[in-house]
């Protein structure tokens, strides 16, 4: 068996060479298997400590098939077939195959393969690439962007992310071993391991300094102030991403490193990225299509969270939640603008294509981060993710208890909209104080509903706060429990909101939120 091994291995290297060496002009397509032949595998030997605690504290088995590596035999009786051989993925029991349509004719028919997907070469495929750019109001919004998630509440309690481990996918992270916005992390060993997928090896401190950036966002320091929530976090940092172009390798390195992530102790997954129009149709946003969104799925399974930026095309044709952040298991993150707390032009919009929520939450999206030259302000929904990452570390800190998706839910319910919610700002920003504030939110209404014979008003009270620049929101919902339209608007005198009933049909509701109070009213 140890010989066959090491046959084996020597193939995959032989062949994967030959990938690096050369793939232009091939055509790439994943092949996935029926089963899992019968293999050795140890779970202690294969997962850290912290993987395997992971895994008991969500009652999960040690022993799961989906962890097994692909069948030896399988691969090579397709290797005959093949110019050449890319990643396995042992989640989704495949292997990235480079061969001619003859050829995969011919592999379709083995009894032993389930299906076949075209991976086709493009360009760009990902929003997270985002415009960095200087402003003399740095230091303010880097005080601003923690204020707004209520890191007081963490900072009473001294909750820093300590003892959780999360892995940031990115396009390199030069700097972070010599720079002084992370040498508290140095300090401690709090970076676990690197692996540069793109490479294939471990030095990651190099290429674009976009990860080095969303790294900060999560766990950065500036002369003793927190960039990001989780500060006391360990680390694990994946290069999954080329800045200078995106061939189709990208969603490869991304199922690489979640199984890698997942093998080291992860249980935050940032993922500051969205594959859209470049790789897929606005369909196939569905949460369950890419092989990214099955992925991320699947490490929420084993007690993984993935938080996932939403995107940035909300200004273009394309508008829609990119994946993985359309997958069911993702918290998708927004962004709002720092001055009003509302969607900002380029976050993507939800729901996904089968009408689910997204996205599930709000950060800034414009923030003060910490790249390779020092502090900047950088905009995108690539740094809201990271801020929601950090901010969900503490959360777990504070509650070790929290399954993931106990985790996730509770994220959602701490969005300053909660239970209102759209698909431009999801639940809203997340807050500390609703794990820690020991006085109980004001739910007192602040609004209410007046139907007359053809309009329903919506009548605020005049008091002060009127002369506050202040907003409501309220969005239609239909009979399926989809939004039909929804809207932010001023407040400007006692009936900001006037409805004619004549527009809504028996069944739908509105709903509106406005000063921290929601209120809904059904037709």
């Amino acid at each position: 068996m140890v010989a066959q091994n090491i046959k084996f291995h020597l193939i995959i290297i032989y062949l994967l060479l030959a990938v690096c060496i050369n793939t232009k002009g091939q055509n790439a397509y994943w092949v996935f298997f029926e089963d899992k032949c019968a293999v050795e595998f140890n779970p202690y030997l294969y997962f850290n400590d912290n993987a395997i605690q992971r895994r008991i504290k969500h009652d999960l088995p040690l022993y799961d098939t989906r962890d097994l590596p692909i069948c030896e035999n399988y691969v090579n009786q397709i290797i005959p077939f093949l110019d050449s051989l890319g990643y396995a993925t042992r989640w989704l029991n495949g292997v990235l195959v480079y061969c001619s349509e003859d050829h995969l004719n011919s592999i379709t028919e083995l009894p032993f393969v389930k299906s076949v997907q075209s991976m086709l070469i493009y360009k760009h495929g990902l929003a997270q690439f985002d415009t960095l750019i200087e402003k003399s109001f740095a230091e303010e919004l880097l005080r601003k962007q923690v204020e707004r998630l209520g890191v007081k509440y963490f900072k009473r309690e001294g909750l820093t992310g300590k003892d959780i481990t999360i892995a940031v996918f990115d396009a390199g992270f030069p700097t972070v071993n010599t720079s002084v916005a992370f040498e508290h992390i140095r300090r401690r060993d709090g970076i676990v391991a690197t692996y540069d997928f793109v490479k294939n090896k471990e030095n990651v401190y190099a290429f674009n300094s976009h990860g080095t950036s969303v790294l900060s966002g999560i766990g950065g320091k500036k002369d003793g102030k927190r960039i990001g929530m989780a500060t006391g976090a360990d680390f694990l940092l994946a290069r999954t991403e080329n800045a200078h172009r995106e061939p189709f390798s990208e969603e490869q390195n991304w199922l690489k490193a979640v199984e890698w992530a997942d093998k080291n102790g992860a249980d935050i997954i940032n993922s500051s990225l969205a594959y859209t129009y470049s790789r897929y149709f606005n369909w196939e946003m569905n949460g369950h299509e890419s092989l990214v969104a099955k992925a991320a799925n699947i490490a929420a399974s084993k007690g993984i969270l993935v938080v996932s930026a939403a995107g940035n095309d909300g200004d273009k044709s394309w508008k829609y939640i990119g994946t993985p952040g359309d997958a069911d298991s993702a918290l998708t993150v927004g962004g709002v603008d720092p001055n009003t707390d509302y969607h900002i032009d380029f976050s993507s919009y939800g729901p996904t294509s089968d009408k689910r929520m997204k996205p599930n939450v709000t950060a800034f999206g414009e923030v003060a981060v910490y790249g390779k030259s020092g502090l900047t302000i950088s905009q995108g929904t690539s740094f809201a993710a990271p801020l929601v990452a950090g901010f969900a570390a503490c959360v777990l800190e504070n509650d070790s208890t929290l399954k993931v998706m106990d985790l996730y839910a509770e994220v959602e319910k701490s969005g300053h909209l909660y239970p209102y919610y759209d698909y431009a700002h999801g639940f809203g920003i997340p807050n500390a104080g609703y794990f820690l504030d020991t006085l109980q939110a004001d739910t007192s209404p602040t609004f209410e509903f007046e139907k007359g014979r053809v309009m329903l008003s919506i009548k605020v009270p005049q008091d002060s706060s009127i002369l506050e620049k202040s907003i409501i929101y309220y969005h239609v919902e239909n009979t399926k429990g989809y939004l039909d339209r929804y809207y932010v608007v001023s407040v400007d005198g006692e009936y900001p909101i006037r409805l004619n009933l004549d527009e809504f049909k028996e069944g739908q509701l509105v709903r509106v939120h406005y000063k921290g109070y929601t209120g809904s009213y059904y037709f």
